[in-house]
């Protein structure tokens, strides 16, 4: 079966309702509101509206409905070049429904969401025939049941998984990490895992022969990774003008994942999606910012690393 995809996606999609205001409120206050915005985000949507800006032909697999959130979050997937093909319908299917407080004083974010009607895609509608149309599989931690079915069917084909998991809570997730071949991690849940404060060590615990690489972020701090269980490296984040972090992290792992499917290694996938969620970081909205590959490389070069 011919290729169709570098980087099929399963997980979370949302809309997000950004509102922008000069400092974060405090309780019993009020405060007027100095602009918003709708834009599609998402773990898992707004990775792969990364990929597809860097050039990786993406696709996203859940499962939405036939209401107005849903049909947005549609059409800004495609608008964006992801394909949607894939994507099963439901009547009551719904993306996620996010409010997102943006405070302009600190580029921070507080973020209120609704997951009703939010549907996984059940675990025999992931048929091996539908993995095998991608070079990197792109998983979440709100897809566990399926997730793990999508996992073992690549797996079985050689396609290296790539992972964004935010909670370990729910029943299930702890397994989805183990089997992920290209682990990246906020630092503050890896440390909650691993029971580990140093991100050297942190990463050494969660990294192993057996998993591809672990990449432990930390926002402004940079990343640690290791590839394999071997030396755990640091690369740092780029200095930038920050005006709204919404979305960084999801920018990371797309344009890591596409870097992957596109056969670099992992040291340039760590520079080029430590540059571009950098880059996202200087505009507003969570993918407004998102670069192309052509804006990294001049981005890379300005700031001394090789494109």
């Amino acid at each position: 079966m011919n290729t169709a995809w570098d980087v099929l996606g399963f997980g979370a999609v949302t809309v997000d309702d950004l509102v922008y205001v000069d400092r974060y409120p405090l309780p019993n206050t009020k405060m007027p509101i100095q602009r918003q915005r709708r834009e599609g985000g998402g773990l898992a949507g707004t990775a792969l509206v990364a990929a597809s800006r860097l050039g990786a032909r993406a696709a996203y697999g859940g499962v939405l409905g036939d209401d107005e959130l849903s049909h947005f979050t549609l059409r800004e997937l495609e608008r964006e070049g992801v394909d949607c093909a894939p994507v099963l319908h439901r009547a009551e299917a719904r993306p996620i429904h996010s409010i997102v407080i943006v405070d302009l004083s600190t580029a921070q974010r507080a973020i209120l969401f609704s997951t009703a009607g939010v549907t996984e895609r059940r675990p025999e509608e992931i048929t091996d025939e539908l993995i095998a149309r991608c070079r990197v599989l792109f998983v979440d931690h709100t897809v566990v049941e399926g997730g793990l079915r999508a996992v073992e069917l690549a797996h079985a084909r050689g396609i290296p998984v790539v992972g964004d998991i935010e909670r370990e809570t729910q029943p299930g997730v702890s397994d989805l990490m183990r089997q992920i071949d290209h682990l990246i991690v906020g630092i503050d849940l890896a440390a909650r895992v691993t029971g580990e404060s140093e991100p050297v060590a942190i990463v050494r615990a969660l990294s192993g022969s057996a998993r591809a690489c672990c990449v432990v972020t930390a926002g402004e701090r940079g990343c640690w990774y290791s590839e394999r269980g071997h030396e755990v490296r640091y690369f740092p984040a780029f200095k930038v003008e920050v005006v709204d972090t919404t979305g960084c992290g999801d920018v990371f792992h797309g344009a890591y994942a596409a870097c992957i499917a596109q056969g670099e290694c992992v040291d340039k996938a760590i520079q080029v999606a430590t540059a571009a969620a950098g880059i996202k970081a200087t505009q507003p909205g969570g993918r407004t910012g998102i670069p192309a590959r052509a804006v990294i490389g001049r981005f890379l070069k300005e700031h001394s690393v090789e494109a």
